[in-house]
């Protein structure tokens, strides 16, 4: 199936003629660096270290591949983070906000208003979610997203007269967003150094990593199923009239695109319906077609309560968010007063009129059963085959179009590497040197590319990410 690579026309309103030169002209990339090193902090870095080595610029790109102010050629093998979807340069999507700009750039959703791009974009979701899910929250981001969920929840719980049900249960090295709730709700411990202020009532079993925290003789599906089993013992520890929901990915992304075997989430759905307990799916990563099902808890087969959505939502295009509610939650929401949560942009008219256009395309294009039929088998098989036996590969997980590769000093053994961040860093500057994005998450490297890839893009990205993993096996003395 071919995309289109139409260049986008961008309309500016009419400038000084001089004004209008300027703005056209480019900067070299050092006048880039340094003016991104005086002004620009950037999310999760170092920005001392960064400001010393320079940022990598980049200023266009189409389909599956990025240009940096160098003009370097780059394969995208991560969709910018986890989200374009439909791929760099779909007219369809800039005309949409252009067409939306111009007629109503901006209203509020406040003082029983709405508008037609929200209208529309709800009930195209709830004709693509599974059937449950009719109703729709938005906000900016998966992060206010899931910032959502905890209103949700507990205002559920409220409406029901179980004002004790206040905690949460989340998973250690699970990513929920870098809000402060957000940040609360994912494990992760560096995150939480940096935030002394932490949501309270928010506690945490351990993941289903099983590569990295199997012991003994057990099988994947032994380790998974005493995974699940912690959030009954966690239930039971706190008392299941003091819980309220459970929150995971359906498998973690930034945690390191950890997949649990078949037997993990069944078992969590059990005990979260043993215990009247809501289970919350974080779809920010996996929604809109990533595993090769619209929606990420489809491919484990289990039935959340509330969904969290962004990311694929436009494919990244404009930011936005949303919360999916079931319908017997969305009934106590709907029919028991006012729901004092919003934003100023919650279901603004261009970032709905984009996700509309975006979801279209998903859908009429048959992005998402191309990816489970087609591509995703292929980029599945193809990076199997070739790191099959490799000296430092010791597990491929994943599905579809997302993959995770486990760095490993000794595969079979399962044996990881003690410094395993620096050697992730290593084979990320490796794949960075040879214009392929490929993300490290400590000692796992991940894939995540556009859904319209095709096939020799598919073997443009394995093929990189050979050399870069083959040339930090040679660094490190591993043959």
């Amino acid at each position: 199936m071919s995309y289109r690579t139409e260049e986008v026309t961008y309309v500016q309103p009419a400038q000084p003629a001089a004004s209008a030169q300027a703005a056209q002209q480019k900067r070299s990339t050092a006048e880039y660096r340094a003016l991104d090193a005086a002004h620009h902090i950037h999310p999760f870095s170092d920005m001392g270290s960064l400001n010393r080595s320079g940022s990598r610029v980049i200023v266009k790109a189409q389909g599956v591949y990025l240009w940096d102010s160098d003009d370097n050629k780059i394969i995208d093998g991560m969709a910018g983070l986890w989200c374009v979807n439909v791929g760099y340069g779909r007219k369809e999507l800039a005309d949409a906000a252009y067409r939306q700009m111009q007629e109503l750039p901006f209203y509020n959703t406040f003082f029983k208003t709405t508008h037609p791009p929200v209208i529309e974009l709800s009930a195209l979701l709830a004709e693509l979610a599974p059937e449950p899910f009719n109703h729709f929250f938005y906000c900016n981001s998966g992060s206010e997203g899931n910032d959502t969920v905890l209103r949700i929840v507990h205002q559920y719980w409220a409406t029901q007269g179980k004002h004790s049900k206040k905690f949460v249960i989340s998973r250690k090295n699970g990513y929920h967003g870098s809000t402060i709730a957000g940040g609360t709700l994912g494990g992760m411990g560096y995150m939480h150094e940096q935030m002394p202020s932490k949501v309270e009532n928010i506690v945490h079993i351990d993941q289903p990593y099983f590569f990295g925290e199997a012991e003994g003789n057990l099988t994947p599906e032994e380790f998974a199923l005493a995974r699940a089993q912690q959030l009954e013992a966690k239930i039971l520890e706190i008392g299941a009239d003091n819980v309220a929901a459970f929150i995971g990915e359906p498998f973690q992304g930034a945690g390191g695109v950890i997949f649990p075997a078949s037997t993990y989430w069944p078992e969590i759905q059990r005990i979260c319906r043993k215990y009247d307990i809501l289970l919350v799916a974080d779809e920010v990563i996996g929604g809109f077609g990533r595993t090769g099902e619209w929606f990420a808890h489809q491919h484990f087969g289990f039935e959340p309560d509330l969904i969290t959505l962004a990311k694929g939502l436009t494919s990244g295009y404009v930011p936005m968010g949303a919360v999916g509610l079931h319908d017997r939650v969305a009934k106590a929401i709907i029919e028991n007063g006012d729901f004092n949560h919003g934003l100023t942009y919650s279901g603004h008219p261009v970032a709905a009129a984009v996700a509309v256009a975006n979801l279209k395309l998903l859908r009429d294009d048959k992005i998402v059963e191309r990816v489970k039929t087609d591509t995703g088998p292929y980029f599945q098989k193809k990076l199997r085959d070739t790191f099959a036996n490799h000296p430092i590969i010791g597990e491929i997980s994943g599905a579809g179009l997302v993959a995770g590769l486990q760095l490993a000093e000794d595969p079979k053994a399962r044996k990881r590497f003690a410094n395993g961040g620096e050697v992730g860093t290593i084979c990320r500057d490796f794949c960075f040197n040879g214009n392929l994005i490929m993300r490290a998450t400590g000692d796992r490297m991940l894939l995540s590319p556009p859904l319209v890839i095709n096939k020799l893009e598919i073997d443009e990205i394995v093929a990189k990410a050979k050399y870069a993993i083959d040339a930090t096996a040679q660094q490190l003395g591993i043959s």
